[in-house]
């Protein structure tokens, strides 16, 4: 099978408003469409359309040997998807709620991730593992966890995770055409918002201002980019204008914007729906005080949710950061 042309925009995309799911859902559309290389396999994912509807109508289109349904075995899942990228395929996995991973943690992160290196680039697995993450929507046990650290922790791995329909159209096709394997987390309760897909960018991945401001930075990223955006509002009308940092890649990290934002306001707060201990922040604010050192006004803050284990979806929105809380933490930054 020969390789093709990286993604371009059709004209019923570009400018179209669509929900995160179906902006992820035209993005491998696109794909499979273009390279008959791809392959979307999974459990539920094509008669069904997957559980959050994500891949609904590609197995029609497609047919049952490129949209697959898999038995339920995270690592056959993944397993057979190294084996197919050996062969040539770009295989994109679905794993049907992020507590569901760990089974595969070993094939992602003992073998996927290290192929490249242990064959000195002679290989590559050009894997992508679709995993819908985070909490928020009232979900049972083992079906609202934040487990990227683990993920980013490992060497060899991309880790994305989108915030926007028009960041998840453009990232999974980034996803789709990388040759290192990518773990990419989609925020469930953020499926449902809508938003227009704006022109194709030089780097999906790159960490991008979202909203300019001078006061402070707020870098957030997956399913608290909301919670962060509507802590600035709060703190505008106080009369502080926040600048907010969307990270779109949680590994490599692209720590341009984030530095410059640093050393232009002073005060930094990192947020994330994942615990703070050992959590993605605790990384950030450690490169940001190595760099910024002399810029910093007050200690990079960290806002997360609790060191404890996800709780029921009756109190979960005591357990995960919410505007008040990274409105307190921006404050108390401001007023160190």
């Amino acid at each position: 099978m020969t390789a093709v042309e990286r993604p371009v925009a059709s004209d019923r995309d570009v400018g179209t408003e669509l929900s995160l799911s179906k902006a992820l859902n035209r993005g491998l559309d696109n794909a499979l469409a273009r390279d008959p290389r791809v392959l979307v396999m999974g459990q539920d994912v094509g008669s069904l359309g997957g559980v959050f509807r994500v891949t609904e109508g590609l197995q029609d289109r497609f047919g049952d040997e490129r949209v697959m349904d898999t038995t339920l075995a995270e690592s056959g899942i993944v397993g057979t998807a190294i084996g197919l990228a050996l062969r040539g395929y770009r295989p994109v996995c679905e794993i049907q709620f992020d507590g569901f991973v760990y089974p595969a943690f070993n094939q992602i992160v003992s073998q996927l991730a290290k192929l490249r290196a242990r064959t000195l680039g002679q290989l590559t697995a050009p894997v992508v593992i679709r995993i819908p993450a985070g909490g928020g929507i009232g979900a049972v046990e083992h079906h609202s966890e934040s487990n990227e650290a683990y993920f980013a922790h490992t060497a060899g791995l991309r880790v994305v995770s989108c915030a926007t329909p028009d960041d998840a159209y453009w990232m999974i096709q980034e996803a789709i055409e990388s040759d290192d394997p990518v773990v990419f987390f989609e925020p469930k309760r953020l499926y449902w918002r809508k938003g227009t897909i704006g022109p194709p960018r030089a780097d999906p991945f790159a960490s991008a201002v979202v909203r300019a401001g001078e006061a402070a930075t707020i870098i957030s990223y997956g399913g608290a980019l909301p919670v962060a955006l509507r802590a600035a509002d709060e703190l505008a009308h106080a009369g502080h204008r926040v600048e907010v940092i969307d990270l779109r890649a949680l590994a490599p990290i692209d720590y341009g914007p984030l530095l410059a934002s640093a050393r232009k306001t002073g005060h930094v707060v990192i947020v994330h729906e994942a615990h703070t201990v050992g959590g993605l922040g605790s990384e950030l604010a450690t490169r940001i005080a190595e760099h910024c050192f002399y810029s910093l006004h007050a200690p990079v803050l960290r806002v997360g949710a609790y060191n404890l284990p996800y709780p029921p979806a009756r109190i979960e929105n005591e357990f995960l950061p919410d505007p008040a809380r990274v409105v307190d933490a921006v404050t108390r930054s401001l007023n160190w």
